[in-house]
């Protein structure tokens, strides 16, 4: 039997490995989908699937806290991943991978101003050396041009809007449960991101959604990576500490080099054995460094309307 202790890093883990591997299989379907029709699809399907759970579970989508929630689907589910699309694309890869990867310490950050959480030494050697690992197994960007002043601006405004939803859901899950949180957030999402289709809809042909590869890319993308990931991410953001929940943030890029090199064939070099090392060692003295945490004592300003 898990220990009670170890839920959350394991729940913010397998988020963490899910969204790490997702670039391998929606490469697929970004040949053939626009990236903001991509990303209404992948909240559509996500939406569906998490409101039939909660109609299962008997669990009610009628809250009062509509501010938290707005908060939870338009900044950190449409702004910081539209932003991540974006920021890569008028970088680079590389640059866009190492400034996201920045989102852990603005989720600390907001979590001190915030929610009033206090940063250990230890967790903060934590932080740094599994930021350490991303820096190597990434690398800096090259003077290659590419990496302009627009790119690293909306790369930057992912990161920090990441930061800022993980701590809004940490202060939500105070009142509503994970589930709903995911639910809601992403339905609004779904909603705000829809008017994209219109935009997008002569840069593609609607029957191309119809054949295997794309149809089952999609579907991976809005079941596994945004309904399971997200939920799985907001549970464990409830049973962890926020200082200690970024850090499993950093396990992505990981994970995704691993896939890459099982999947695509990629190549493996010396700084990503090195780095993986850094980011682990970072994870296990989170866990060390871990407190028992009673998700009831986490405070939130907003009253019932």
């Amino acid at each position: 039997m898990v220990k009670s202790s170890m839920k959350g890093p394991i729940y913010l883990s397998i988020a963490a490995g899910i969204w790490g591997g997702m670039y391998v299989v929606s490469k697929y379907a970004l040949y053939t989908v626009p990236p903001m029709t991509l990303l209404f699809l992948r909240y559509f399907i996500a939406s569906i699937i998490l409101t039939l759970i909660c109609f299962q579970k008997g669990e009610s989508l009628r809250v009062k806290h509509w501010s938290l929630f707005v908060q939870v689907g338009a900044i950190g589910y449409l702004l910081s991943i539209a932003a991540q699309f974006f920021g890569t694309k008028y970088s680079s890869a590389h640059l866009g991978a190492l400034i996201t990867t920045l989102s852990p310490l603005f989720l600390s950050l907001f979590a001190m101003i915030l929610l009033k959480e206090k940063l250990s030494v230890k967790q903060g050697m934590a932080m740094l050396a599994a930021f350490i690992g991303v820096i190597i197994i990434v690398g800096f960007p090259g003077s290659d041009g590419k990496s302009m002043l627009a790119g690293k601006i909306i790369l930057l405004i992912a990161a920090i809007s990441w930061g800022y939803y993980s701590v809004i859901s940490r202060k939500a899950s105070s009142i509503y449960s994970p589930l709903q949180i995911s639910t809601i957030g992403i339905w609004i999402a779904t909603l705000l991101s829809f008017p994209a289709v219109f935009i997008e809809w002569r840069q593609w042909n609607v029957h191309d959604l119809f054949d295997w590869p794309i149809l089952v890319s999609v579907c991976y993308i809005g079941v596994i990576s945004t309904a399971v990931a997200f939920h799985c991410w907001n549970v464990g953001l409830k049973l962890t500490p926020s200082h200690q929940a970024g850090i499993y943030f950093f396990l992505q890029p990981v994970v995704g080099s691993l896939l890459g090199w099982l999947i695509l064939d990629e190549h493996l070099s010396l700084s990503f054995f090195i780095g993986s090392l850094f980011i682990i060692f970072g994870v296990y003295q989170s866990i060390k460094a871990e407190e028992p945490l009673n998700p009831a004592s986490i405070q939130t300003t907003h009253e019932a309307k």
